[in-house]
C-alpha cells in the first residue's frame, strides 16, 4: 500500500501524472492524488485490528457451542466492552461514529442471547471493515497499474522520437 512517505515531494517537472479524469479534457491528475491512501488513515494500528477481529471471531465460535452461566456472561460482556474500547482507540473519527451508530450498547446483566448477538454483530461489522479495506487496496493497485502503464507509454513515445532523431544523415 502506498503511504504519504512513499510519494516524492511534488515538483512541477517531476510529478508523474495519471490518465485524465472523464470530466477533464486536457488536464491530468497527479499520481499522488490517484494513489492517495484512504483506509490506512482509518485505522492507526492495522495489526492490532487484525488481532482483535480474530479474537472476536474465535470467541463468537466458542460461545455458540456452550451454555453460558452468569460468570461466563459477565466475562463475555466485559470482553465485549474492552474490545469496543480498544477498537475506538485505533479508529478514525469516521469509523468510530459508524461503529457507535451500528453497535447497540449492552446493558448490565445482558442475557446470553443478547451477548451472542452483540458479539456476532461486532464480528460482522469487523468483517465488513476488512472487505472495505481490501476493496480500497484493490482500487489503489488498479490506479497504480494505470499510472505505470501510462508512464510506460510515455517512455515508449520518447524512445521512438529519440531513435528518429538519431537516424544518420547522408554522411553516416
Amino acid at each position: 500500500m502506498v503511504t504519504p512517505e512513499d510519494t516524492p515531494e511534488p515538483g512541477p517537472a517531476s510529478q508523474p501524472t495519471a490518465e485524465p479524469r472523464s470530466d477533464e479534457d486536457t488536464s491530468t491528475v497527479p499520481a499522488a492524488e490517484v494513489l492517495e491512501p484512504a483506509e490506512d488513515e482509518m485505522v492507526s494500528e492495522p495489526l492490532k485490528l487484525v488481532r482483535i477481529a480474530s479474537m472476536v471471531q474465535i470467541l463468537l465460535n466458542e460461545v455458540r457451542s456452550i451454555e453460558l452461566d452468569q460468570q461466563a456472561r459477565d466475562r463475555l460482556q466485559e470482553v465485549h466492552h474492552r474490545t469496543v474500547d480498544e477498537l475506538r482507540e485505533i479508529m478514525s473519527d469516521e469509523l468510530r461514529t459508524e461503529m457507535d451508530k451500528v453497535l447497540v450498547p449492552l446493558s448490565e446483566g445482558a442475557s446470553e442471547s443478547e451477548l451472542r448477538l452483540a458479539q456476532a454483530q461486532l464480528a460482522g461489522w469487523l468483517e465488513g471493515l476488512f472487505h472495505g479495506i481490501r476493496a480500497s487496496m484493490w482500487g489503489q493497485q488498479m490506479a497504480q497499474q494505470r499510472l505505470l502503464a501510462s508512464q510506460a507509454q510515455a517512455l515508449q513515445g520518447l524512445d521512438q522520437r529519440a531513435s528518429e532523431n538519431t537516424t544518420g544523415g547522408m554522411y553516416l
